[in-house]
């Protein structure tokens, strides 16, 4: 994964040096910005950049409205630094597009390692893998996702979402084993995270989202209807 850029958003400088330190030691090669403005001249500027680590509390322009503008033209991951851990922060950055979501102050160590799982999935997911299901086709190779025929646009974290699904027809998935598989990382926060993303999923899948069934109190089952 080495020599992938990553563009990094705070408007603390001192904030975007531990980041940067603790990335380039990986191999990373690590762009700057101190606000929204200036990372979206970065952003239509470098075309290569691989994943952008986000601050919500920016001047000129914030983190939201940054997201917003990113995914009308790309769906590459993004990660979201917040200062502030409010439930409605979390959930409305996972509405906008957001694949991961960390409340400062955090582990730089931790986020190094979410940084690389996450490139990971994005990067090397199986080449020649196509899965298919009730006229939903998942090309892990070619990232892509077709309904009857039509392709569909999923976030990294939805698309490895439908990926796990079809992987594990059948099989009632609870929370926990749905997060540490398709997170790829022990997670400890609230688990509407998984309930956010299976929403904005069924909801892309039109009529198809019927085949992720709820199983109430557990969790979620992947299952063609009849």
């Amino acid at each position: 994964m080495e020599n992938l850029k990553i563009l990094v958003v705070d408007d603390e400088s001192r904030m975007r040096k531990l980041v940067r330190d603790f990335l380039e030691r990986e191999g990373y090669e690590v762009l700057e910005a101190a606000d929204g403005v200036e990372a979206m001249d970065i952003f239509y500027e470098e075309k290569e950049i691989a994943l952008v680590i986000l601050d919500v509390m920016m001047p000129k322009m914030d983190g939201w409205q940054t997201l917003r503008e990113i995914r009308q033209s790309s769906q590459i991951p993004v990660i979201m630094l917040t200062a502030r851990a409010e439930e409605r922060d979390e959930l409305q950055g996972f509405k906008l597009g957001v694949d991961e979501y960390i409340s400062k102050p955090f582990s730089p160590k931790i986020l190094v390692a979410r940084v690389g799982a996450l490139l990971r999935r994005s990067h090397g997911m199986g080449a020649g893998e196509v899965l298919t299901a009730g006229g939903i086709t998942v090309d892990k190779s070619a990232h892509q996702v077709k309904i009857d025929g039509k392709e569909i646009e999923l976030s990294y974290k939805e698309f490895e979402l439908l990926a796990y699904f079809l992987e594990n027809q059948g099989i009632a998935l609870s929370r926990e084993k749905i997060l540490n598989n398709v997170w790829n990382y022990d997670y400890f926060g609230d688990a509407r995270t998984i309930d956010t993303h299976v929403k904005k999923l069924r909801s892309k899948m039109g009529e198809k989202g019927s085949y992720i069934k709820t199983i109430w109190g557990m969790g979620y089952k992947f299952e063609v209807d009849a």
